[in-house]
């Protein structure tokens, strides 16, 4: 079984980006983030109403990392690594599997530009290598084509799709199911 430790907290670089530990004074970036419609199109999940709702989410970030449940990074750019301009992270962890789920998001002014492919690998790097996890999953929702791309890009490979498996506003909602395996192997 997988044993986890996320202290020190480990800040990862890549050619353009800090993905660094989130804090109290980014709720106003992960509240844009979390409520905008255009961020938000294919994240079936309730928007954040206000800025607590950011700062509350902050909270459980953090305690779900001092406690070692999951782990969650800020992007943002090593030029202005006081500006979060997304997130990623690891949601959902089976230790017991070696596996975990990649959830990320990233602000409209930075898409199309390579940062989330370049976010993504560095952090299946840090799992596969310092978590040694066995595989890494993706659920997104199947009309997502931009981030069924970037997942493809990555190496991940559509392993299912799920009809009507998810309730979100009075609608059953598809999934589609990415995975990726450690190319390194345990």
């Amino acid at each position: 079984m997988l044993e986890l430790q996320f202290t020190p907290f480990p800040q990862l670089e890549t050619k353009r980006l800090l993905l660094r530990k989130m804090q109290p004074a980014d709720a106003k970036a992960l509240f844009f983030l979390r409520s905008d419609e255009t961020v938000m199109q294919y994240i079936d999940k309730e928007r954040a109403a206000t800025i607590n709702d950011a700062s509350i989410f902050i909270q459980n970030i953090l305690s779900w990392i001092n406690t070692n449940q999951s782990i969650n990074w800020a992007i943002t750019l090593k030029e202005n690594p006081d500006q979060l301009i997304g997130s990623i992270g690891y949601w959902r962890i089976l230790k017991e599997h070696y596996r975990a789920e990649i959830g990320y998001m990233l602000h409209p002014d930075y898409w199309k530009k390579g940062l989330m492919k370049e976010a993504i690998q560095a952090v299946l790097d840090y799992g596969f290598q310092e978590m040694n996890l066995h595989s890494v999953e993706a659920h997104i929702n199947p009309a997502n084509n931009g981030s069924a791309a970037i997942l493809e890009s990555t190496g991940f490979v559509r392993e299912a799709y799920f009809k009507e498996d998810y309730f979100f506003r009075g609608k059953f909602l598809d999934t589609a199911i990415y995975s990726r395996l450690n190319q390194e192997g345990k």
